[in-house]
C-alpha cells in the first residue's frame, strides 16, 4: 500500500513529494488540534456533498427534472472532498506538498464555487445554498492552514536552517 501512496504522492507532490517537515512542528499539540478540526470540517463537507446527491435523487424520484449541472456539481464536490481528505491525511503525516496543496485548494475552491453559484439560473436555490455553505467551511479550513503556527510547522523545502527551525 505504501508503494501506491508513494506513487500518488510523487504525482501530486512533484519534486518535493518526499520532503517531510520536522517532527517537532508536525507533532506539536496545536498542529494535531488543527488537523483534528480540519478533519471535522472536511467531514461536514462530505456530509453536505452526500446530502446534495440525496436531494437530487429524491427530486428525480418525485418526477422533478434535475439539471445536468446539478448532477455534475454533486459529483465534483464529492471528488474534491475526497481529494482534500487525502491531502489532509498526508499533510498530517508531515508531507509539505500535501499541506501546500490543501492550503491552496482551500483558498481557490470557495472562490470558484461562489462565482459559479452567482450565475443566474444555473442552479436551484437549494444547490446555491449548498455551495455557499461549502465555501464557508472551506474558508474555515484555509484559516486554520494559514495560521502563523501552521505556516511555521510546515516550512517550505529549503527554508529551514540546519537545526530545522524556520529561517526568516
Amino acid at each position: 500500500m505504501e508503494t501506491l501512496l508513494a506513487r500518488l504522492d510523487r504525482i501530486a507532490g512533484g519534486r518535493h513529494a518526499g520532503y517531510r517537515v520536522p517532527d517537532e512542528g508536525r507533532d506539536h499539540p496545536r498542529t494535531r488540534r488543527a488537523f483534528t478540526v480540519i478533519a471535522w470540517l472536511l467531514t461536514a463537507e462530505l456530509v453536505i456533498g452526500l446530502a446534495a446527491v440525496v436531494v437530487a435523487v429524491v427530486l428525480t424520484a418525485d418526477g422533478v427534472a434535475v439539471a445536468f449541472p446539478v448532477w455534475m456539481r454533486s459529483v465534483i464536490v464529492l471528488g474534491m472532498t475526497v481529494t482534500l481528505f487525502y491531502f489532509a491525511w498526508r499533510a498530517r503525516a508531515g508531507y509539505y506538498w500535501a499541506y501546500s496543496r490543501l492550503r491552496l485548494f482551500a483558498k481557490i475552491f470557495p472562490v470558484v464555487t461562489l462565482v459559479i453559484a452567482a450565475i443566474p439560473g444555473l442552479y436551484p436555490l437549494w444547490m446555491v445554498t449548498e455551495q455557499i455553505v461549502f465555501s464557508l467551511i472551506l474558508i474555515g479550513v484555509a484559516d486554520y492552514l494559514d495560521s502563523d503556527h501552521m505556516r511555521a510547522a510546515f516550512p517550505r523545502p529549503g527554508n529551514q536552517g540546519t537545526t530545522g527551525e524556520v529561517r526568516a
